[in-house]
């Protein structure tokens, strides 16, 4: 089963992103449980919490159709003391509203090192950050995403997935996202039919399938190995449809989140149809 979904926003409280997530014929959502921007927001109420199960029951949300994303600021690979510890504190906030929630999983850039540091000095910073926020919540899967690699963002190889989870002590909770635009321009070839076999073949031997919790399906900006992070609509970009039309028949990405960060959010209800007709019988 593939449950194709988006983005969507969880404005006026956490509870209304799966009313919003269903009125664009989603099958799985994604959501900030906090304002993504700022450091700080207000505690999560008994009302929010309550009203948000009540909605995903209501419209057949699993915790397994969800990928909660966690704000743009935290970077669990900084340099410097403050802005580790600060990202760290978020870091654990944002994992104890998912568990509050009910979610069983939340999504994260992994950080960057800020040409302070070595790449492999970051990235234990980021698999001790982990461990952290681990072992003060329970439940909840942190899942990384790959990146582009743009400016000095760590995730955009495998092997640095795989290095950070080797490094998490409770592999049970460790996960992976990959983003189709990010895999694209960070380098690897998922366009040609022999570069995405080549790709999730390495995909498997270096990280697993078993660690894939979820997926950004977005169409790409910016060319092979540009290394930058641009998302364009479906089909619009540089990958087409070709891409997606092999994803949506390939059972390894069956059973997660299949989540649209496209730029036109008025295309959503629109590409999620064209996903599932992508689907063969």
């Amino acid at each position: 089963m593939k449950y194709i979904g988006a983005h969507v926003s969880a404005g006026g409280g956490v509870e209304n992103a799966p009313v919003n997530a269903h009125e664009i014929g989603a099958k799985a959502f994604a959501l900030f449980t906090k304002n993504q921007r700022q450091w700080q927001s207000a505690p999560l109420t008994l009302n929010n919490i309550n009203k948000f199960r009540e909605n995903c029951e209501k419209y057949g949300y699993l915790p397994t159709q969800i990928l909660p994303h966690d704000s743009y600021l935290i970077n669990l690979g900084h340099p410097e003391p403050d802005g580790l510890g600060k990202s760290r504190t978020a870091f654990i906030d944002e994992m104890t509203r998912c568990q509050q929630l009910g979610l069983d999983r939340l999504n994260f850039h992994p950080g960057s090192h800020l040409n302070q540091i070595t790449e492999e000095a970051s990235l234990l910073l980021i698999a001790e950050s982990i461990n952290i926020a681990l072992d003060k919540t329970k439940g909840v899967i942190a899942v990384i995403e790959n990146t582009a690699g743009q400016g000095t963002n760590l995730g955009y190889e495998f092997e640095q997935l795989s290095f950070i989870i080797d490094h998490v002590e409770d592999k049970s909770r460790a996960g992976v996202c990959i983003d189709t635009c990010h895999t694209f321009t960070s380098g690897y070839d998922i366009l040609s039919p022999d570069g995405y076999t080549e790709t999730f073949s390495k995909f498997d031997e270096v990280v697993g399938f078993g660690y894939l919790k979820g997926m950004h399906l977005n169409d790409s900006m910016k060319l092979l190995a540009s290394r930058v992070d641009r998302h364009d609509s479906i089909g619009k970009g540089f990958l087409g449809k070709t891409v997606f039309e092999r994803i949506m028949n390939d059972p390894r990405f069956d059973n997660i989140p299949l989540i649209l960060e496209t730029p036109d959010e008025t295309l959503w209800a629109e590409e999620i149809a064209l996903l599932y007709r992508m689907i063969k019988s």
